[in-house]
């Protein structure tokens, strides 16, 4: 959003990239950051400290430089595997319970909270937490793993293309927030910008942490993903295309 105070921008930065680190769970080692400079540095360089500190992470260098035209912030997070092998989105098999670590739809409701400035909680959208902890909790036993960026149906059936298995999602049992209303869910489930981590696990295993049990994974069949059993049609997410 244009309008929107760039230390936000800065935390949003830094926890999606590290984001990406819990989906392997990665122990963080730093970020290097690429930084146009612009007129409003103090409130960036302010989110990007907040975020730094929050999350305990060290700025290992980058780039900056004075440019014309439109800005250009990149930052790259580097990690350490904390077990072998490092999960991935790969690994899913049939038979293996399909999970997610938290609610989707708070971002999107944040973002119109932000949108059309209204009093609504939109720290979801401005300042998401990365599942560091969790995704190392989750890393010895998860059979795959990966965050959710994109929308929970794209990023599931992502998954489950890689992994050559069909998920069988029930809505009843994904979590949402509080907040948003029931005619909404579909949307939410598409919508992203959530980075909980979406994760199985082998038949009869339960996680180490905080989780909701949204599905399974059968043998593949003519879709990627079903949701109470009916095949979902349109825009599943986002698509970086």
């Amino acid at each position: 959003l244009a309008e929107q105070d760039m230390a936000d921008v800065a935390w949003k930065l830094v926890a999606t990239n590290l984001s990406g680190l819990a989906a392997k769970g990665a122990e963080p080692i730093g970020v290097l950051l690429g930084f146009t400079l612009g007129d409003d540095d103090t409130r960036f360089l302010a989110g990007l400290e907040q975020a730094l500190t929050a999350f305990n992470v060290p700025l290992l260098g980058g780039d900056t430089v004075s440019a014309n035209g439109p800005r250009t912030l990149g930052l790259t997070a580097l990690g350490r595997a904390t077990c072998r092998p490092v999960p991935d989105r790969r690994g899913a098999t049939a038979g293996d319970t399909l999970w997610l670590t938290g609610p989707v739809g708070a971002a999107m409701l944040g973002f119109e909270a932000l949108r059309d400035q209204t009093n609504a909680d939109s720290t979801a959208f401005r300042r998401p937490q990365p599942r560091l902890a969790e995704g190392r909790a989750l890393a010895p036993i998860a059979t795959a793993m990966m965050d959710v960026s994109d929308g929970l149906l794209i990023d599931a059936s992502r998954m489950a293309q890689a992994s050559n298995v069909t998920f069988a999602i029930d809505s009843a049992s994904v979590p949402f927030p509080a907040s948003l209303p029931p005619a909404r869910q579909d949307e939410a489930m598409r919508w992203g910008d959530d980075y909980e981590l979406l994760f199985t696990l082998p038949p009869g295993t339960n996680p180490p942490i905080s989780a909701h049990h949204i599905g399974t994974a059968l043998p593949p069949s003519g879709s990627p993903i079903t949701v109470d059993g009916a095949v979902p049609h349109g825009a599943l997410g986002y698509t970086h295309d």
